[in-house]
């Protein structure tokens, strides 16, 4: 009788901790990836951004001498 439990409650839980943890690290490793991604979009962004910025500072600024 507890065989019986015992195998009933193994077939019915087996895997399904693995399969969550599993879940878990592929989900994670998207978002890190996405993230990766993003940040590096941001940081071509911005560094047009401030060369645009430079290069117009630099043009109209008055050069004496």
């Amino acid at each position: 009788m507890l065989e019986k439990l015992r195998r009933k409650f193994w077939e019915k839980t087996k895997g399904r901790k693995g399969q969550a943890t599993l879940e878990y690290i592929i989900i994670s490793s998207l978002i890190g990836i996405f993230c990766l991604f993003a940040m590096k979009r941001i940081g071509q962004v911005l560094e047009k951004r401030l060369n645009y910025i430079k290069t117009s500072i630099t043009k109209n600024l008055p050069m004496d001498k």
